[in-house]
Parts: structure tokens; C-alpha cells; sequence
């Protein structure tokens, strides 16, 4: 207003006199003391919580830093000692490590064990309690190598039965050496049947469509 009245009329604003001063200061100093006498009772009524808060964001971020820094040292040292075993091919700290970790990097220690000592056990617990598909499914397709001749055709398909599906990483693959056991037993229906997944899937890979359609 007061710049309007210089630009405009050319007349000089009007000075406060020292009452409206002290008037202004005083309007302050009340506003002033509101605000804070507002705060102080905000904070003494949620202070508590608001400190309680900031604690817990603050623990929690800790923890996860620490939670990702402990995981991957734990992965590096998990790497390194496995590493470490199949250059001195040490059976067993590949089960320590197997037994110690989880999902295929304890799944495929365990399996680099059996590799090394032959001890079929080891491929039993992986079908029993492996972490992994492909690791259970790649066990028993080496058990049924070591033992499928002591077994008759219906027992293979009964023990390869979780992979007659194709979520199964070895799906044909299983399809195949049911079909080879039943055409070893005489069992040519059984065999045409398990050949025929193999060759009416386009999905099924080349070579192993190639030795369906030989036995067909």
C-alpha cells in the first residue's frame, strides 16, 4: 500500500510510531509463545512415540545392511569353500557345505559328492530332501543307471513318475528311459506309448526325438 501511494500519488508512506512497534513486537512475541507453547504440548503428548519410531526405522535399516552384508560374505565364503573342496576333492566339506547352505548351491555340493565317492546314499537324499527340481529329478535318473536292472519296467515308471511332467528340466529324458526298460521287458505297448509323448511334441529336443523314433 505504501509503495502503491509513492509510485502512484508520490506521497511518502506513513511511519509507524513507536506504540504500533512495540504493538507489532508484542503481536510476535504472543504468536511466538503459542506456537511454542503448541509444540511443547504436541511433543509431550507424542513425543514418546515419535522417538520410539525413529528408533525402530533406524534398528530396522541396520539390520538390513547388516542382514546384506553377513549374506554376502556368507555367499563368498560359501564360494570359496566349495572352490576349495573340488580342488582337493574333499567328499566331505561338500556335505558340511550341502548341510550348511540351501537351494541348489547345497544341491549341487551334495551332488559333486556323490561325483566323487560314488556312494549312492547321497543321491537318495537328494531325491528325498533336495532343494531343487532339476537336482531331484537329475538323481533319479542317475539311480535308475545304477539300479534299473534290478528293477522291472512298472517299478522304473513308478520311481520316474514325478517327472512325467514337463516341468521337469528331464521330462523327455524320462520318457525315454521308461521306454527303453519296457521294450527291454518284452513290452512293446508300454514302450509305443511312452515313445509317442516324445514323438508328438514339437517341444521334445532333437536327439532325443532321433532315439524315439529308432526304437519306434
Amino acid at each position: 500500500m505504501a509503495n502503491m501511494l509513492e509510485r502512484n500519488k508520490k506521497v511518502k508512506a506513513p511511519q509507524k510510531t513507536y506504540q504500533e512497534h512495540a504493538q507489532d513486537a508484542l503481536y510476535r512475541e504472543v504468536w511466538e509463545d503459542v506456537n511454542n507453547e503448541k509444540t511443547q504440548q504436541f511433543l509431550k503428548k507424542y513425543g514418546k512415540y515419535i522417538i520410539a519410531g525413529a528408533l525402530v526405522i533406524m534398528i530396522i535399516v541396520t539390520a538390513i545392511q547388516i542382514g546384506v552384508r553377513a549374506h554376502r560374505a556368507a555367499k563368498m565364503a560359501t564360494a570359496e569353500n566349495y572352490e576349495v573342496a573340488i580342488q582337493n576333492t574333499d567328499v566331505n566339506a561338500l556335505v558340511g557345505i550341502a548341510k550348511n547352505t540351501s537351494g541348489a548351491t547345497a544341491d549341487l555340493a551334495m551332488f559333486q559328492a556323490y561325483l566323487l565317492d560314488g556312494d549312492v546314499k547321497k543321491l537318495d537324499e537328494l531325491v528325498q530332501d533336495g532343494n531343487t527340481r532339476e537336482f531331484r529329478d537329475l538323481a533319479r535318473l542317475h539311480i535308475i543307471g545304477l539300479r534299473g536292472d534290478e528293477m522291472d519296467a512298472a517299478s522304473v515308471e513308478k520311481f520316474l513318475s514325478p517327472m512325467d511332467t514337463k516341468s521337469s528340466p528331464f521330462y523327455f529324458t524320462a520318457c525315454l528311459t521308461i521306454a527303453q526298460k519296457y521294450i527291454s521287458d518284452g513290452n512293446r505297448d508300454a514302450a509305443n506309448k511312452w515313445l509317442d509323448k516324445i514323438l508328438n511334441d514339437n517341444d521334445a529336443p532333437a536327439v532325443i526325438r532321433a532315439d524315439a523314433e529308432m526304437l519306434r
